[in-house]
């Protein structure tokens, strides 16, 4: 009997291993294929992240930039605010403007002068340069990174709401990059009572845009 006992002990012991190793293995995912990739803007690990279909790098933004089969150029880097990124061999690149692929192409013609048919990976780490700011009557008003898509609604979430005595009926929205003919930002008003019932019938919640400023008086 104890012989028998002591047999399934090593058995499920055994077993709580194999299980332990095929859980590690596929948290660390099958072996790289050997056969080269095509380059492009990649956002396949868990540190990347897909950036929006309008996304432009910008300053601050944290990317790495990877040469297939050879770590002495690829390297990971932060956009300068003269919007350059400066890579081994390549020096400065000019990274702002450009979206991943647009950048992607660039670094490739450059690198063609020094290696023979560069096959790059532009990826995307941490977007820092689109942001959208919030003043006035709301309990932490500042600058708020906008990685993907915002509504108005969530800003004013994510400062802590409106205060007590803010004004909900007269809102501004002031855009940062829409310019109307004479140079001045487009801005509009915005009705926060009306917008919540909007909310309720799933109506529009009106998305901000990179450089938007919320005026809450």
């Amino acid at each position: 009997m104890r012989r028998a006992l002591t047999s399934a002990v090593v058995l499920a012991a055994l077993a709580i291993a194999a299980a332990s190793s095929l859980h590690a293995q596929a948290r660390a995912g099958a072996p790289a294929s050997a056969s080269q990739p095509a380059g492009g803007a990649a956002y396949s690990g868990t540190n990347d992240i897909k950036p929006p279909s309008d996304y432009e790098i910008g300053p601050d933004d944290q990317l790495a930039v990877v040469f297939w089969k050879d770590k002495d150029l690829s390297t990971d880097v932060t956009v300068r605010p003269d919007g350059m990124i400066s890579l081994p061999l390549l020096n400065d690149v000019q990274a702002a403007g450009l979206t991943p692929d647009q950048l992607r192409d660039r670094i490739t013609a450059a690198a063609t002068k020094y290696v023979e048919d560069p096959n790059v990976t532009v990826v995307v780490k941490q977007i820092n340069s689109r942001k959208v700011f919030i003043t006035g009557m709301v309990g932490k008003p500042g600058a708020y990174p906008l990685g993907g898509t915002m509504t108005i609604a969530q800003l004013i979430a994510l400062a802590g709401g409106l205060n007590e005595y803010a004004d909900k009926e007269h809102i501004t929205v002031v855009r940062g990059r829409d310019k109307r003919p004479d140079g001045t930002p487009w801005s509009y008003q915005v009705n926060y009572i009306e917008l919540l019932k909007r909310i309720r019938l799933n109506q529009n919640n009106l998305e901000l845009k990179p450089g938007d400023t919320v005026l809450v008086p």
